[in-house]
C-alpha cells in the first residue's frame, strides 16, 4: 500500500492505489492520534501528519527507518528519564503482547514535553501498530473533577455518618422502642445511610488513586497464605447466601483427590492485596445466585504469581466485559439493577494492582459464570527471605524506613525480578478486558458487616466483611 512507501515514487502520477488503500491514507492522515507502524526489530515503516508533528518532525523521511525508541523519547509520570531496558512497552513489544499506559511524558525534539495516552497493537503479522495522542487537557479537567469530588466526599462523609450512627441507636432495642412498621422503615433508611457511607469512602480512595497520594508500600510476602487468610472474612456470608466458597485450585490430585495450593512469593502492599481480594471475592459472592459456588485460587502462571477468582454468577455481557474496569461503570441489565453498587471497586481493583507491578484481566460467559485474573511479580524463595532479613534487621536496629525508602525497596525488587525475567511482563499496563463480576461491582471497599453501622474510614480494612 501506498502509505507504508519510504521513498517517493519516481513517477507519482503513475501511482493508483486501491479504493480501499486511499481511504486508509486518507483516515490516517486526517485523524489528530498519531500512528506510528514497526516492524519485528522495532523500526518505524509508517508515521501519519499527527505522529511526526507530535514528535517534533517535520515530513515522514525524519522518522522513517528509524529505531522507535529514537523517536519516541519518553519520560514517566513523574519527569524522569525511562532506561530502555526498563520500559514497559519495550517488554510488551519483545512478547508480542497488546499494551495501554496513560503514565508517560513525551519530550519532542525540541524538548517541549506534554503527557500522552499510548498504546501498542498487534497486526497479526510482524509489524505492530503504536497510537498516541496529547492528553493534558484531559487530565486537567480530571484533575478538577478528583479535587471536586474530594472535597464534596469529605464535606458529605460526616454527616451521613452522623445519621447513620443516629438510625443504628433508634435500631437498638436497648436505646429505642419502636413499633415494626417504624423499625421496617428506618432499616432501610439505615441501609441507605450505609450505601452512601460506603460510595463517600470509594470516592475519597480513587481521588487518592487519581493524583497518586496513595503510595504502595511494598513488603515481601507468601501469597497463598495471605489470601486464604482474607478468605476467612467470607465463609460466613457465603453460607448465609447459600454458597460454598472454596479456596485452592480448581484442578484436583488425581492421585490422592486433594486441591494442590503451593506458596508463593511476592513483594506487595498487604492492605491493598486485601482490598483487591475483597473486592474480587465480595463481587463473587454478591453476583452469584444460590447453591452456586465461588473458587479463589493462587497459582504459577508462565513464572508470574496468579490470583484467579472464579464464580458460577450470572456472567458479564461482551459489550460489558471491556469495560467494567473503566471509573463508575455498571452494566446495566435485569440481573444487575437489584444488586447495589458504585461501580468504583473493580476501576480499584485495576488502579491497586497496577501499583504493585501487577496487572488484571478477566474472562466470562453471560449466565454461566466469571474468571478474574490478578497476576504479580514472582519473587523466588532466596530473595524472599533476603528481603524478609531485611526488614527484620530494619526493625532490629528499630530504624524506622521513611516511605520514599520504603518504595524504593519494593521497586528495585521489583525491577530485578524482571531483569531477571522472574516478572513475566507483569510490569505491563494493565490488560483492558477484566471484568466485574456482577458488573460494576459496587463492592469496593463495602463493609458487609456495615450492619453495626459503623463508618469505618481506616483505608487499609475497606471492602472488609467482619464475621
Amino acid at each position: 500500500m501506498s502509505i507504508f512507501r519510504k521513498n517517493k515514487p519516481e513517477e507519482p502520477a503513475e501511482v493508483k492505489p486501491s479504493g480501499g488503500s486511499l481511504m486508509a491514507e486518507m483516515a490516517l492522515n486526517s485523524i489528530a492520534e498519531g500512528v506510528l507502524i514497526i516492524d519485528a526489530s522495532g523500526v518505524i515503516k509508517f508515521a501519519n501528519p499527527a505522529a511526526i508533528r507530535m514528535v517534533g518532525a517535520t515530513d515522514l523521511y525524519e522518522v522513517a527507518g528509524l529505531y522507535i525508541f529514537s523517536v519516541l523519547n519518553l519520560e514517566d509520570a513523574g519527569g524522569q528519564p525511562i532506561p530502555e531496558d526498563m520500559n514497559p512497552m519495550k517488554g510488551a513489544i519483545v512478547r508480542g503482547e497488546a499494551f495501554s499506559s496513560r503514565d508517560f511524558i513525551l519530550v519532542t525534539r525540541s524538548g517541549k514535553k506534554f503527557p500522552i495516552a499510548l498504546s501498542l497493537f498487534l497486526s497479526g503479522g510482524a509489524e505492530k501498530i503504536i497510537t498516541f495522542r496529547n492528553i493534558a487537557q484531559e487530565l486537567e479537567k480530571e484533575n478538577e473533577q478528583t479535587e471536586f469530588i474530594s472535597t464534596a466526599s469529605h464535606e458529605m462523609r460526616t454527616p451521613v455518618a452522623s445519621i447513620e450512627g443516629y438510625l443504628g441507636l433508634a435500631l437498638n432495642p436497648s436505646t429505642a422502642t419502636i413499633d415494626e412498621r417504624a423499625r421496617k422503615y428506618l432499616t432501610e433508611a439505615h441501609a441507605a445511610s450505609q450505601h452512601l457511607g460506603r460510595l463517600f469512602r470509594d470516592l475519597l480512595d480513587i481521588t487518592k488513586l487519581d493524583d497518586n497520594r496513595a503510595r504502595a508500600h511494598l513488603v515481601p510476602v507468601e501469597l497463598t497464605a495471605e489470601v486464604a487468610k482474607f478468605l476467612e472474612d467470607f465463609k460466613q456470608m457465603a453460607a448465609e447466601k447459600g454458597l460454598r466458597l472454596l479456596f485452592g485450585t480448581r484442578n484436583l490430585s488425581s492421585a490422592a483427590g486433594r486441591k494442590v495450593v503451593m506458596p508463593l512469593y511476592v513483594m506487595i502492599d498487604l492492605d491493598f492485596l486485601r482490598e483487591i481480594v475483597n473486592n474480587l471475592v465480595e463481587n463473587a459472592i454478591k453476583y452469584t445466585p444460590e447453591g452456586g459456588t465461588v473458587w479463589v485460587d493462587v497459582q504459577d502462571y508462565q513464572g508470574q504469581a496468579m490470583i484467579a477468582v472464579s464464580d458460577t454468577g450470572i456472567g458479564i455481557a461482551p459489550e460489558d466485559l471491556a469495560h467494567i474496569f473503566q471509573k463508575f461503570y455498571r452494566a446495566d441489565n435485569s440481573d444487575t439493577r437489584t444488586i447495589g453498587g458504585t461501580g468504583l471497586g473493580l476501576y480499584i481493583v485495576k488502579k491497586r494492582t497496577e501499583q504493585m507491578g501487577g496487572r488484571v484481566s478477566a474472562d466470562s460467559v453471560l449466565s454461566k459464570g466469571s474468571n478474574f485474573y490478578v497476576l504479580f511479580p514472582r519473587m523466588s524463595q532466596s530473595d524472599y527471605n533476603r528481603q524478609r532479613q531485611i526488614m527484620s534487621n530494619l526493625e532490629a536496629m528499630k530504624i524506622e524506613k521513611p516511605q520514599a525508602v520504603q518504595g524504593k525497596v519494593g521497586e528495585v525488587t521489583l525491577s530485578a525480578a524482571m531483569g531477571a525475567g522472574i516478572a513475566g511482563g507483569a510490569s505491563s499496563a494493565v490488560v483492558a478486558g477484566g471484568a466485574e463480576s456482577a458488573g460494576a461491582n459496587g463492592g469496593a471497599n463495602s463493609n458487609s458487616a456495615g450492619a453495626n453501622g459503623a463508618a469505618n474510614s481506616n483505608s487499609g480494612q475497606n471492602g472488609t466483611t467482619q464475621k
